[in-house]
């Protein structure tokens, strides 16, 4: 039986390598989703390791990247979700905490009356994001689009 070997690269290292190349490339976001061909968020979530890239894209995104073999297959590996993998002092990630802090229950409280008792899918699920000019300033529009899955009763 042959042995498969351990990829000898994480997740992690693959994303850290893959933003390292992007910045050294002077890329913008939106060149790697038209790259990958998704969206800008979760393109931007993929390459952060948070999304799963299947070969082809993770192949893809190498060669506009130019990562070696090993650094392209590591994006094709499991995600890394969750709050360990999100720096919650970044500034811009504590405002959002500070959003659900502040808006969530009234969220949840909508949510159960124009929908009943359910929650909105993280799974099935999209977010864009978008400049919205304003004399005022300009301002960051996010738009969270998930599917209500309601509770079950067994």
């Amino acid at each position: 039986m042959a042995v498969i070997p351990l990829p000898s690269m994480g997740r992690r290292e693959a994303a850290a390598a893959a933003l390292a190349a992007k910045r050294r490339k002077d890329l913008r976001w939106e060149q790697l989703a038209e790259t990958v061909g998704c969206s800008l968020v979760w393109t931007t979530s993929a390459v952060l390791g948070q999304q799963p890239l299947d070969a082809d894209q993770a192949k893809t995104l190498g060669r506009l990247l130019d990562l070696d073999d090993e650094t392209a297959h590591a994006l094709t590996l499991p995600p890394v979700r969750g709050a360990e993998a999100v720096d919650t002092t970044e500034p811009a990630t504590y405002r959002l905490q500070e959003v659900v802090q502040v808006y969530g229950a009234a969220l949840a409280e909508l949510i159960r009356e124009e929908f009943g008792d359910g929650i909105m899918s993280a799974i099935d699920f999209e977010l864009s994001f978008e400049r919205q000019e304003d004399p005022k300033g300009d301002r960051v529009k996010l738009t969270l689009d998930g599917k209500f899955l309601p509770y079950r009763v067994w």
